[in-house]
């Protein structure tokens, strides 16, 4: 019998890790056809998250997806993220996290999708998770 993944429960233990000590938790996702995110902000099959409080609305970790609203742009969309396709969450102030395999099943992507647009793109972009803000990234791959 194959035992359950440790990877949802260690997700949400870093998201509170995180929330306790004032930090903000990113997401780094490896997008698939599964992914429900904004197109427009995928690079190279990746997009980083904020899943800090202030930046989601009735946010659901669960043990095969993550579901939460935020607002690009001024526009509130709704997000949905298989735990499978992170593959890392850390504190955007100092890096510190964990990394994490993507999963095998990886559906394919298609960076030429039609995309939404927006009225507005963020001026900065969030710290990538092998180079935040800060210096080294402190994370620790699990498989």
């Amino acid at each position: 019998m194959e035992l359950p993944s440790t990877k949802p429960y260690l997700l949400r233990a870093i998201w509170e890790w995180c929330c306790d000590n004032g930090f903000t938790p990113y997401i780094a996702v490896q997008v698939d056809a599964r992914t429900q995110v904004p197109r427009e902000f995928v690079r190279d099959g990746q997009i980083v998250l904020n899943l800090g409080p202030d930046a989601t609305n009735k946010l659901q970790m669960g043990n095969e997806l993550i579901e939460f609203q935020a607002r690009f742009g001024g526009v509130a969309r709704e997000l949905s993220v298989p735990v499978g396709q992170i593959s890392a969450i850390y504190a955007r102030e100092n890096g510190a996290g964990m990394a994490f395999e993507t999963g095998d099943e990886t559906l394919p992507f298609d960076e030429n999708e039609e995309a939404v647009p927006m009225d507005e793109v963020p001026d900065d972009e969030p710290p990538s998770p092998s180079h935040p803000e800060g210096g080294r990234p402190k994370l620790q791959r699990v498989k």
